[in-house]
């Protein structure tokens, strides 16, 4: 077995970062989670996380107000999940922070 773990930032600012935990058997991603986080208002908050909690692989989509938007992924293989996460956060978290910091503002 094999355990990855890193924080990877997003930001020249160091305020964006992408935090991974993976386990590998034989290869094989059998568990992951890929989360973005920011700094806001002083303080840590994940905004959006890839995971395999739940038996599956999902997108959750944290709110402000403590409410998640949870989205399944269907690919072949948790591999293809894991890589897809990361690429998904790291070009697009942007995005995902202007959202979260809208829903703040309400």
């Amino acid at each position: 077995m094999n355990e990855i773990e890193f924080v990877y930032p997003l930001s020249l600012d160091l305020e964006d970062r992408l935090r991974v935990q993976a386990t590998k058997i034989r290869g094989k991603i059998v568990s992951f989670v890929v989360q973005y986080e920011a700094l806001i208002q002083g303080q840590w908050r994940a905004i959006v996380r890839y995971d395999t909690t739940h038996r599956f692989a999902h997108k959750d989509i944290l709110h402000p107000d403590g409410s998640v938007d949870k989205q399944p992924l269907n690919f072949l293989s948790l591999n293809l999940a894991f890589t897809f996460a990361i690429q998904d956060l790291k070009s697009l978290w942007p995005w995902y922070r202007y959202g979260y910091e809208k829903e703040l503002q309400r």
